[in-house]
């Protein structure tokens, strides 16, 4: 049997923050630091984000993709066999998120989190093939809800600092869920991935683990921009072109290509080192922000609900962790 995408849905917050006001907040809360004007969009290209609600968790914006991709499929949660949740956030640190997921969710079935990062996401599909494939599972859905928004330094005490927490201000709040199914033809039909893990602290989130547990100053994201562009060029493009190598596949056999989006500029780099038509990309940066794993489901929603692809049609998916942790996986639909 193969394992065959049924569905996907997303669910975006309705409040959304513009880069304009980020910048308003930084400034406000930060005695005497101000950003240059226009900065966070000029670098990035990004708009707005969204901001879930104060009474909101990580899991409730996972459940509400996955009640819509259910209801859209014609399931109830009893007809799960297994769900993953595969995020970069999480409710808390014990137990697994997808437990709560599953809860609200009003699934029985079993559960487990994948985290990697932007990179989970395409892992959760990774092991929901793997498991559809040896016949342990038979319908599994993969869902994310992302949560960056509670852990973005607002108080910045000098320009060092507002650089080192940069990667935060381009994130945003948002959910989403696939439904994986046994198929006998079709699916996912080629999967690759690979980690530069020496480059393991270009980007972090350091709060919570054993390294820091209770001090709030690790509670906020920390990145270096330029380190990961730089192991991103010099690890990734040979990982995608020998997807199509191995394959026997163009760019533009793809009706849609997935691309974990960070910044326009970014984006603009990659598609150019590997050639991926524009047409086939679905861009939601400049709306809806970097949503960490939540992005590729997204864009594929999107270019379902929108006619760019359809059943029989072939899709490619390309996820980047910040660069650390990369993956390519192709699908017929």
């Amino acid at each position: 049997m193969r394992a065959r995408i049924a569905g996907v849905a997303s669910h975006l917050p309705e409040r959304t923050l513009t880069s304009a006001e980020v910048e308003a907040r930084i400034a406000a809360e930060s005695d005497g630091y101000r950003p240059y004007p226009t900065i966070v969009q000029r670098m990035t290209g990004i708009a707005a984000r969204h901001v879930m609600a104060d009474d909101e968790q990580a899991s409730d914006l996972a459940v509400a993709a996955a009640r819509r991709v259910l209801a859209d499929r014609g399931h109830g949660p009893d007809r799960l066999d297994l769900l993953i949740f595969a995020s970069a956030s999480q409710d808390l640190v014990e137990p697994a998120t997808a437990h709560i997921v599953a809860a609200k969710l009003g699934a029985s079935c079993p559960v487990f989190d994948v985290k990697n990062a932007c990179n989970g996401f395409l892992n959760g599909l990774q092991l929901a093939d793997a498991l559809i494939r040896t016949g342990q599972h038979e319908r599994v859905l993969v869902c994310t809800g992302e949560s960056p928004s509670r852990a973005i330094r607002w108080k910045v005490a000098g320009r060092a600092q507002f650089v080192d927490a940069f990667a935060g201000y381009t994130l945003s709040d948002g959910g989403a869920a696939m439904l994986v199914e046994a198929a006998p033809d079709g699916g996912i039909f080629y999967r690759d991935f690979t980690a530069v893990s020496t480059a393991w602290d270009a980007g972090t989130l350091p709060g919570g683990g054993s390294m820091h547990p209770r001090d709030p100053e690790f509670g906020y994201f920390s990145g270096d921009g330029r380190r990961l562009k730089d192991v991103l060029l010099a690890t990734g493009p040979e990982l995608f072109l020998t997807a199509l190598a191995k394959t026997g596949l163009a760019w533009d056999d793809f009706a849609f290509i997935g691309v974990h989006q960070v910044t326009m500029p970014y984006l603009e780099v990659l598609r150019s080192v590997l050639g991926i038509p524009a047409d086939r990309l679905v861009i939601t940066l400049p709306e809806h922000g970097n949503l960490a794993s939540a992005s590729l489901p997204l864009q594929l929603d999107i270019a379902l609900r929108t006619g760019r692809c359809g059943p029989g049609d072939l899709v490619a998916f390309i996820g980047l962790a910040g660069g650390v942790s990369l993956g390519v996986l192709l699908a017929e639909l």
